[in-house]
């Protein structure tokens, strides 16, 4: 017997890092709507009392945690609970093939969250996206079997939940280009000479944004815009040419599209990912919510820039990648992921990750039309390259 129109049956979403900063707010999301989702599955890396905490509160189906040293803890504090509990690196992308999952939320940060991605689209399970290296790394691939196996693909970035949220009603209607909007970062206007001592406090200052440490290093180097330009052209099946980055040291518009009659729309609000995370769980409804509210009188300017390519290297290597296609932005990606990790360590200069993400762009051999096995080859053989080049 079918449920009667007016009863919500609730979502039930499976979180890939769930104890990171998306997941947390994900999971703020699900505790102020729990007539709409439910916490089915957990997955978390090492961070194994956080996830207990959240295992305790939303009582999921199931938890992972990577990190298998952590198991007996997590396994022992949870048996009486009747929640099921896995560990490593292969449970944490078998875990989505479970029958229960309507979707999941893909928030592992870099490379590490490919394979749970790409298993969940063979299983048919629709995405909610906000690990972006997911398509840096193998957007052909991916975007390929999201249309085989008939699987939604709905943006958690800000960015690109502000294209997606542009177009609807505009299916139809060509797009002429699209605009990311950018802050800056902490380090906008600053020169080379300023960026040649700068410290990873100083790095991890984002003057819009709460965000883990790795995606706030991109953001201050505008890595992670240039990883949001190679997301975009799979996202939103684009030429590189209709991609452009603006500078808007606000964060209030989040991206614009502009159509083939000049018309331009733009996406605003205050910089807060519940709303996009809300957004891509509920679609296409937009679900009522307590969040704090823009106010026009809070923000009397709203002003624009173009991006220093010269100064902040990162981006211009970004587009470069996505120019030349094939598993240069998985070398990218690699690379880069690496400098930040030595960044964040003290182990090599601000300045100096552009320089080795560069070299390691110019030694890989090219491949056109990557497998996957290739992307996993391409990203250990740069990964090797990097830490060499430290």
């Amino acid at each position: 017997m079918s449920a009667p129109d007016h009863q919500i049956v609730p979502k039930r979403i499976a979180i890939m890092g769930s104890t990171g900063s998306i997941g947390t707010q994900a999971l703020d999301v699900i505790r102020e709507n729990p007539d709409h989702f439910t916490a089915e599955v957990l997955v978390a890396h090492s961070n194994a009392d956080l996830l207990i905490t959240q295992a305790l509160e939303f009582k999921p189906n199931a938890v992972v945690i990577g990190d298998e040293s952590k198991y007996k803890l997590v396994k022992d504090t949870l048996f009486e609970h009747d929640i099921k509990v896995f560990a490593g690196p292969k449970a944490i992308e078998q875990i989505v093939e479970m029958e229960t999952i309507d979707m999941v939320l893909a928030a592992i940060v870099g490379y590490a969250g490919l394979a749970s991605t790409i298993n969940a689209i063979r299983h048919r399970k629709h995405i909610a996206l906000a690990n972006k290296e997911t398509l840096v790394v193998a957007g052909d691939l991916v975007t390929r079997l999201a249309m085989e196996h008939g699987v939604n693909i709905y943006p958690v970035d800000s960015e690109h939940s502000a294209i997606f949220q542009c177009l609807a009603g505009e299916w139809e209607n060509p797009i002429e280009k699209i605009y990311l909007t950018a802050s800056g970062g902490p380090f906008r206007g600053k020169d080379i000479s300023f960026l040649q001592t700068v410290t990873r406090e100083q790095a991890l200052r984002h003057p819009n944004w709460t965000m883990g440490a790795k995606i706030t290093i991109d953001s201050a180097s505008l890595m992670n815009k240039g990883l949001e330009v190679i997301e975009a052209k799979w996202l939103f099946n684009l030429k590189p040419s209709q991609i452009d980055v603006i500078v808007h040291p606000q964060s209030i518009i989040h991206s614009l599209v502009q159509f083939e009659d000049g018309s331009i729309k733009a996406q605003m609000g205050l910089p807060d990912m519940k709303l996009p995370i809300q957004y891509a769980m509920a679609y296409p409804q937009r679900l009522k919510n307590t969040f704090p509210r823009f106010d026009f009188i809070n923000y009397p300017n709203l002003s624009f820039e173009k991006p220093d390519l010269g100064t902040f290297r990162n981006l211009a290597l970004a587009f470069d990648a996505m120019h030349k296609g094939g598993n240069m932005p998985c070398v990218l990606n690699a690379a880069n992921e690496v400098v930040v990790h030595a960044f964040l360590e003290e182990r090599v200069g601000f300045l100096q990750m552009s320089d080795i993400i560069e070299t390691c762009l110019a030694k890989t051999s090219f491949v056109n039309t990557p497998a996957y096995e290739e992307y996993v080859a391409c990203d250990l053989e740069t990964r090797l390259m990097a830490k060499a080049l430290i």
